[in-house]
C-alpha cells in the first residue's frame, strides 16, 4: 500500500488523535519529585497500552530502581532494517503554578496550540511517532521494517537508571539507527535536523555558615551571612565581559573555521528571531559571538536557582545558616564534563572565604555530540521532513543536551537521528508550554515516510536482528 494511503488514516484521525495526546499530557508526571511517583507508574501502564492498541507485537512496562521503562517491538522482519525510537514521558516541574494561564495537568486547545506541561518536551513529540505508527498497523496490517520503542521516565533528571538498561539489554535493543524528537525546529515552515548538541553538568553549590538563623540585629556585621557568600560566589562565576571566569575552562573549546560559521549564519536562527522567542530586547554573553554561536558552539553557565534564608511574607530579621544555587554548564566539543567539573570545584575552593564553608554536588553529566551529516538515516529524514512539511529542512545545532545519544552510541553503538517537531516558543521547562497542532500533524507525515525512506535506503547490519523474545518482563 503506498504511503498516501497511510497518511489519509492520519488525516481522518486528526481530532482522535489530539484527545489521546490531551489524555497523555494530564499525567502529572514529575519525575524529580517523589509525591508523583504514583502518577509516573500510571502513565507508564496507559502509555504501554496505547502501544499495544495501536497493534504492536509486544508491549510491557519495566521496572527500574527509578521510574518505570516502556518498551515495546514490531513483530520482527528479517532482512529488514530496525530503527529504535527514543522518548520520555516524564516533565519538568510546574512552578510557578501562578504563572499558567490554565492549570498545567489540564490541557487546552487555544489557537491551534495545546497547552500543558509535557505538551511540547516531550509527550507531544514522541506521540507523533506512535501515531505514525498506528497509521501504519491500521491501514496495511504491517510496518515496512523492523520497531523498537524505548520511552523512558527519568530523562528530565539526567537519566540515572538508562546507562544500565542498555547495558543489561544491548542485544534486545540492536538496531540499526535510533531517531529521536526532543527538540525544536526554526518554524512552522522552516523544518531542521539537529546535527549537534551540547553536553552539560547540573550541580548544587552550598554555602554552609552558623549552625542555626541567628538574629540580624544581634550578629548582623559580625557573622558573614552565607547567602551574601553564595551571591559573591556566583558574582565571580562570570567576568564583566559574560565570559566563564574559571581558569582553565576555555583552555579545549572547539573552534570552527569559516566555512561552518558561514553555514550557521545562513540556516539558522537571526538574532531578531532568537531575542523575540525569549521575549527579551537585548541578548548577553561572550563578544563577538552571535546568540545562535552563544548557545550553540559556544559552552556556557546558568545559575537555575537560588534558595536561601526567609521566604514568607512579611520581614523576619535573621541570617540563614544555609544557601544553596543549582548551577547548570552547557559544554562544546573537546570539553570533558569531568575536567571542567575539576576546575569548578578548585575554583570555588579558592574564592570560598575561611567565615563559611561551600560543598559542591554533581547531579548529572552528559558529553557533546556531532552526528554525522551524510549519514543515509539522515538523507532519509530530509526527504521525510520535505514529504511533511512540503519544504527541505536544514541542519542546525541546538544548544540543549540530551544525554541517551551518548549512551546509544557509546553502549549501542548505533547512530541517532534528532527530527524536531517543537518550536523555539514552545515555553519549554516554562510555565504555558504548548506544542503547535500542525506540526503534530505534519510530524505524523514526517515519521511516516521516514520509516518508509529508511526501509528504501538503509541495510541492516548483523547485530541489529535483534530478537522477538521480548525483555521478559510481562507474560
Amino acid at each position: 500500500m503506498p504511503v498516501s494511503q497511510v497518511v489519509k488514516y492520519a488525516n481522518t484521525n486528526h481530532s482522535r488523535f489530539v484527545e489521546e495526546l490531551a489524555e497523555f499530557v494530564r499525567f502529572p508526571t514529575v519525575g524529580s519529585q517523589p509525591n508523583h511517583a504514583k502518577d509516573m507508574g500510571q502513565c507508564a501502564i496507559w502509555l504501554t497500552d496505547q502501544l499495544q492498541k495501536i497493534g504492536l507485537h509486544r508491549a510491557e512496562m519495566i521496572q527500574t530502581d527509578g521510574h518505570p521503562i516502556v518498551y515495546a517491538e514490531s513483530r520482527q522482519r528479517y532482512g529488514c532494517p530496525t530503527v529504535l525510537i527514543y522518548g520520555h514521558y516524564d516533565v519538568q516541574p510546574a512552578e510557578p503554578l501562578q504563572a499558567w494561564k490554565s492549570p498545567p495537568f489540564q490541557p487546552v486547545v487555544r489557537n491551534s496550540y495545546l497547552y500543558g506541561r509535557g505538551a511540547s518536551d516531550d509527550k507531544g513529540q514522541l506521540f507523533t511517532h506512535i501515531k505514525a505508527l498506528e497509521c501504519y498497523l491500521q491501514t496495511t496490517g504491517e510496518l515496512p521494517l523492523n520497531i523498537k520503542c524505548l520511552f523512558e521516565g527519568e530523562e528530565e533528571i539526567g537519566s540515572p537508571h538508562l546507562n544500565t538498561f542498555l547495558t543489561d539489554y544491548t542485544w534486545d535493543l540492536g538496531a540499526d539507527v535510533a531517531v529521536i524528537s526532543d527538540m525544536p525546529i526554526i518554524a512552522p515552515d522552516r523544518p531542521a535536523i539537529t546535527y549537534a548538541l551540547r553536553g552539560a553538568i547540573s550541580l548544587e553549590l552550598q554555602v554552609e555558615g552558623p549552625q542555626r538563623e541567628l538574629h540580624s540585629g544581634i550578629y548582623g556585621g559580625a557573622i558573614h551571612n552565607p547567602l551574601q557568600v553564595l551571591c559573591e560566589i556566583i558574582g565571580r562565576l562570570h567576568d564583566p565581559y559574560g565570559r566563564i571566569a574559571i581558569p582553565g575552562f576555555y583552555d579545549h573549546v572547539q573552534t570552527w573555521d569559516s566555512s561552518e560559521l558561514e553555514y550557521m549564519a545562513q540556516i539558522g536562527p537571526t538574532e531578531q528571531e532568537i531575542l523575540r522567542n525569549a521575549r527579551v530586547l537585548h541578548g548577553w554573553g561572550e563578544p563577538n559571538f552571535s546568540s545562535y554561536e552563544r548557545t550553540t558552539i559556544r559552552p556556557s553557565l546558568s545559575v537555575n536557582g537560588i534558595v536561601g534564608g526567609y521566604q514568607g511574607d512579611g520581614p523576619k530579621a535573621v541570617i540563614p545558616g544555609l544557601a544553596v544555587a543549582k548551577l547548570n554548564f552547557r559544554l562544546v566539543p573537546n570539553q570533558d564534563p569531568l575536567e571542567i567539573e575539576r576546575l569548578l570545584r578548585q575554583y570555588i575552593a579558592n574564592i570560598t572565604p575561611r567565615t563559611v564553608r561551600s560543598r559542591i554536588q554533581t547531579q548529572f553529566t552528559a558529553s557533546p555530540i556531532v552526528l554525522e551529516r551524510p549519514h543515509p538515516a539522515m538523507q532519509a529524514a530530509s526527504h521525510a521532513y520535505f514529504q511533511g512539511f512540503g519544504t527541505m529542512p536544514v541542519f542546525l545545532r541546538c544548544g540543549g543536551t540530551i544525554p541517551v545519544v551518548n549512551m546509544l552510541h557509546n553502549i549501542l553503538g548505533i547512530p541517532t537521528v534528532l527530527m524536531g517537531f517543537a518550536l523555539p516558543d514552545d515555553q519549554m521547562h516554562a510555565p504555558n508550554e504548548k506544542f503547535y497542532l500542525p506540526n503534530f500533524f505534519n510530524g505524523i507525515k514526517t515519521s511516516i515516510s521516514f520509516l518508509s525512506e529508511v526501509a528504501r535506503r538503509m541495510r541492516p547490519v548483523q547485530k541489529s536482528a535483534g530478537t522477538t523474545a521480548g525483555l521478559g518482563v510481562l507474560p
